[in-house]
């Protein structure tokens, strides 16, 4: 899976307003409202499914990111939209520093198999130093599209073998 299978480009917002964690990922729901990927009227019950996992356990898990998610039956594959913070989100990562990119993703309920693929796709990208280092300096959506592009062509089209974070 590519990271450009799972990421709508019209839901990249290289500049999130938003500073506090649950109006940060109602903004990057707002942008896949926006993009039509979900309904306007979808938007109170996703938001409380990607809140309720955010009481879990943080989805910030360190290195200025944060993968929110949440499982759905209204989405019949992974979506997910990016955000880019230059203020930064307080979002109780594990290591206690703000986030600066947040890939927030909408995935299937009844298919866990595209949602482990499309968290390993995103995770593989966020583990490595100079793609969260390039994401973050994205100024533009074209800026982030081309990232993606970069990581895409550099792949080798495999889902890799690390693992995939728990959710």
């Amino acid at each position: 899976m590519k990271l450009r299978d799972i990421v709508v480009q019209t839901a990249i917002l290289p500049s999130l307003k938003s500073t506090k964690r649950d109006l940060a990922i109602g903004e990057l729901l707002d942008s896949l409202i926006e993009s039509r990927v979900i309904k306007a009227e979808s938007r109170a019950t996703l938001l409380r499914e990607a809140l309720a996992r955010e009481r879990k356990g943080s989805t910030g898990f360190g290195h200025g990111v944060a993968v929110p998610h949440a499982k759905t039956t209204l989405v019949t594959k992974p979506h997910a939209a990016i955000g880019v913070s230059g203020a930064g989100v307080e979002f109780n990562s594990l290591d206690r520093q703000p986030v600066y990119s947040i890939v927030f993703m909408l995935s299937p309920l009844t298919d866990p198999e595209s949602h482990l693929n499309a968290m390993e796709t995103v995770f593989g990208a966020l583990s490595q130093e100079s793609f969260r280092r390039f994401l973050r300096q994205a100024r533009n959506i074209d800026d982030v599209t081309t990232l993606i592009g970069e990581l895409d062509a550099g792949s080798s089209g495999s889902s890799g073998s690390s693992g995939s974070s728990g959710s």
